[in-house]
């Protein structure tokens, strides 16, 4: 039935994640099954690879061997290696560095509510858009991730969910890179809420980006096939400002992002969230607020306030909480939805980048933060967040 395969050790092994199921069927045929067979075994493939997130080839027990050692000869994972592990335990979020096989190294999140848990996936390893307070935009941008390696870094925290018998819930698009400015992020979505696959409702994924614009509208032209959330990195609203702390709108500016949401809006009937990111002296005025009150008219929006994550390639400091209470006061005027996150992504570098950058200071002599050995997986408290609702990605995952 299963025909092995011959002069394979020159061959190079392709990845298993990249296969969409009809064509992992169609694999299992080419080999010798039948249509009833290969559409049985290659769902429990399927079952084993996203349900029950293996971590290898050689892990898929409920195969029968013959068809297991046939993918070994033809197949891999792309799963990455674990490289380092910060966490605050009392606040259930755990940051990853991820080590691919390139030697590149990309961080995702995991955030543990009472009913749900998160995972914060990059989409590129570094970034083109050189946001001034973001650690990876200071790196410049390397490459864009594959599908299946945006996928693998859900399954690598689902691997250890699976375990406690609990799922990944929820996904945002908010690591490292830019999502609209690598076409695979799509793909990926596709997979994430393939309900043969990890069948995540698109109401409970995010992409966040800074505003790109043939992007936004892409997105919302796909809105009945993937209608999942939009979020827009803001953090200014005067074209001066932004074109200082959001390099990309020089090429994006605000009238046109400004219509690439409205017609998103238009499209799909649904609000947008707006990240601003206040930075003390900056960015954190009243004249920005009513500033943004200007610009947002006409939008459905939800704006999530964020002090800044200091890094220490940028000096701003976070907003006081006088400053904080003015811009809010602003907001609260003029019936605007907002929210203000807990500042607890400081105890695990969560800025895009930081753990990163720990790492890297760490194996080269620098000082910093100590990183967690990864010989035991840490324990995620599993319960609510002190003032849920107003975490870092609250508003964002409570569907």
């Amino acid at each position: 039935m299963i025909v092995n395969s011959e002069d394979h050790e020159n061959r190079s092994l392709s990845d298993l994640l990249s296969l969409d199921l009809d064509a992992l069927e169609e694999q299992l045929r080419d080999w010798g099954m039948s249509a009833a067979e290969a559409r049985r075994l290659g769902r429990g493939i399927w079952r084993q690879l996203y349900h029950g997130a293996v971590a290898s080839v050689e892990s898929l027990t409920e195969v029968p061997s013959a068809v297991r050692n046939r993918l070994t000869q033809e197949y891999e994972l792309p799963t990455p290696i674990h490289v380092a592990r910060q966490g605050d335990l009392r606040l259930g979020a755990v940051k990853d560095l991820l080590r691919l096989p390139d030697g590149s190294q990309i961080e995702v999140v995991l955030l543990a509510y009472r009913d749900r848990h998160a995972v914060c996936v990059s989409t590129q390893v570094g970034c083109a858009c050189g946001c001034v307070f973001c650690a990876t935009g200071q790196d410049g941008f390397v490459r864009n991730l594959s599908a299946s390696e945006i996928v693998a870094q859900v399954l690598h925290m689902q691997r250890w969910l699976v375990s406690q018998g609990r799922r990944v819930s929820n996904v945002v698009f908010m690591g490292m890179g830019e999502p609209l400015l690598n076409a695979d992020t799509f793909k990926a979505v596709q997979r994430l809420v393939d309900p043969k696959a990890l069948g995540i409702p698109p109401r409970r994924i995010t992409l966040s980006t800074v505003g790109i614009v043939p992007g936004i509208v892409r997105l919302a032209d796909m809105c009945h096939a993937l209608p999942i959330n939009l979020a827009l990195s803001l953090h200014a609203a005067t074209d001066e400002l932004r074109d200082q702390l959001v390099p990309m709108n020089r090429t994006y500016p605000l009238a046109a992002l400004h219509d690439a949401l409205a017609y998103y809006v238009d499209r799909t009937q649904r609000h947008v969230f707006i990240e601003w990111t206040l930075i003390s002296g900056v960015n954190d005025s009243s004249q920005q607020a009513e500033a943004l009150i200007d610009w947002l008219r006409g939008l459905p929006a939800h704006v999530n306030l964020i002090p800044l994550n200091s890094t220490p390639s940028y000096r701003g400091e976070p907003t006081t909480g006088q400053q904080l209470a003015v811009f809010t006061a602003v907001l609260d005027r003029h019936g605007i939805a907002h929210t203000v996150r807990q500042r607890k992504g400081t105890q695990i570098a969560a800025g895009c980048g930081q753990l990163k950058a720990l790492r890297t200071e760490s194996t080269s002599g620098g000082t910093g933060p100590a990183l967690k050995p990864l010989a035991q997986a840490p324990r995620v408290i599993n319960r609510s967040f002190k003032g849920e609702g107003k975490s870092d990605l609250g508003a964002l995952i409570s569907r």
